[in-house]
């Protein structure tokens, strides 16, 4: 063994013992500011007020569970009614999530963003959050009752709910969403990418208004306002939502957000979720993009449309919510719009589009040129065509072993009434 790697290996359990120490005065450090920052916003709530609200966290108020954790239905004494998420003991990566979505949640304030009353903290290990509580659940145990075109069985799905989610719901919930992202990433104090916009990441409230949960993989982005920003992070996501730039490359910026808006809008057209799509025995479609894809190139874009809602559906508007989506899920982020322009297309103050490229997902032929981090990467998109190169299938094999490890399939089925659903992949 060599001299260096010998001093390497002595010195490996002190520098681990150190760099634990260092953690847990940074999360010592967090809690007091989070303590802190509860106090001053009269947002610090009593471990055993909500102990009381909850009914001492009895199993009939439990909602659901998350990778961070359990979640109950609680009645605070003032008469308001809130989902308490309770970090899961032992969970580090809850501990992480737990602080970076109190910070930001404290922050915003929009009909599109679900509230956060307040927080708590106790000890080391009770760490709690307090949302307002949304009646309607979230988006995908709704959408995705029953629906057609997915693998898997959905026998519990509960038709006469997702019957309700009509046409003019769901075009609402598309421009609420899409407002509720403008916010985030343009109106908010600091621009903020949420890094994983999925359907259950989106709650109903009692009257169907959408709003944006889940703020634990959140990034504040100082630099998103000039809309060509971007860094290289590491990836931490979910599969079939995840933009190819950030997915292969770390390039994370606003657009990533509005790649993954464009695969909600699109599983919210067909009642069809992307990452359990099964194409019909007449399409070679390997992805809810791809179809959407085909079926645009030929004429034939209504056919996308959710069977469920047709009797209730504008073809206009559909037709509209479906271009919207393919130009969001453009392979290259300089061709996707912002979600300035989204909101002004969807409120009809603008007539023309243009035509929108294929849709870029992961192991399609996609190619990052990069000349610097910032502004100045090039994308480019292969051809339309069905037929791959040996560099392109190269490319596919190391961008699913990518998706492989960098990424956890959704797992857990914790579909709240009203909560905001936690981590089912961790960074």
């Amino acid at each position: 063994m060599k001299p260096r790697e010998l001093l390497e290996r002595l010195a490996r359990p002190f520098s681990s013992s150190a760099s634990r120490r260092r953690e847990e005065k940074q999360a010592e450090e967090e809690a007091a500011n989070l303590e802190a920052i509860a106090a001053r916003e009269n947002r610090a709530f009593r471990y055993e007020a909500l102990e009381a609200a909850t009914r001492g966290f009895a199993e009939k108020n439990r909602l659901g569970r998350g990778g961070f954790g359990p979640v109950y239905r609680g009645r605070l004494e003032d008469g308001r009614e809130v989902a308490v998420k309770l970090l899961g003991a032992g969970s580090r990566q809850g501990a992480k999530e737990f602080r970076n979505e109190a910070t930001l949640l404290s922050r915003l304030q929009h009909r599109n963003v679900v509230n956060l009353f307040g927080y708590c903290t106790r000890g080391a290990d009770d760490k709690l959050l307090v949302y307002e509580y949304v009646s309607n659940e979230s988006l995908d145990k709704i959408l995705f009752s029953s629906s057609p075109g997915t693998r898997g069985s959905h026998s519990s799905g509960d038709l006469s709910r997702r019957a309700e989610l009509t046409w003019p719901r769901r075009h609402e919930i598309v421009v609420g969403v899409a407002r509720g992202l403008l916010y985030l990433h343009e109106d908010a104090h600091t621009p903020i990418i949420h890094r994983d916009i999925k359907a259950s990441n989106i709650l109903l409230d009692d009257r169907w208004v959408p709003k944006i949960a889940d703020f634990g993989m959140a990034r504040l982005f100082p630099e998103a306002g000039d809309g060509r920003s971007r860094v290289h992070t590491r990836v931490a996501g979910t599969n079939g939502y995840m933009a190819p730039e950030y997915l292969m490359h770390g390039d994370l910026s606003t657009k990533a957000d509005v790649f993954s808006f464009g695969v909600v809008v699109l599983e919210i057209v067909s009642g069809r979720k992307n990452s359990a799509f099964a194409p019909p025995p007449d399409s070679e479609a390997d992805s809810l993009l791809e179809y959407a894809w085909r079926l645009y190139k030929k004429g034939r874009t209504l056919e996308l449309l959710d069977p469920a809602v047709k009797s209730s559906a504008a073809p206009e508007q559909v037709e509209l919510c479906i271009r919207i989506g393919l130009l969001c899920v453009q392979a290259d982020p300089r061709l996707r719009p912002d979600m300035k322009r989204v909101v002004i297309i969807l409120s009809k103050k603008q007539s023309t589009l243009e035509e929108p490229t294929r849709p870029g997902v992961p192991g399609s032929r996609y190619r990052r040129r990069s000349h610097g981090l910032r502004g100045s990467s090039h994308y480019s998109v292969g051809s339309s065509s069905g037929t791959s190169s040996p560099s392109t299938s190269a490319t596919s094999h190391a961008s699913a072993s990518a998706s492989n490890a960098m990424t956890t399939s959704s797992t857990h089925t914790m579909r709240s009434q009203g909560l905001p659903s936690h981590r089912e992949e961790h960074e």
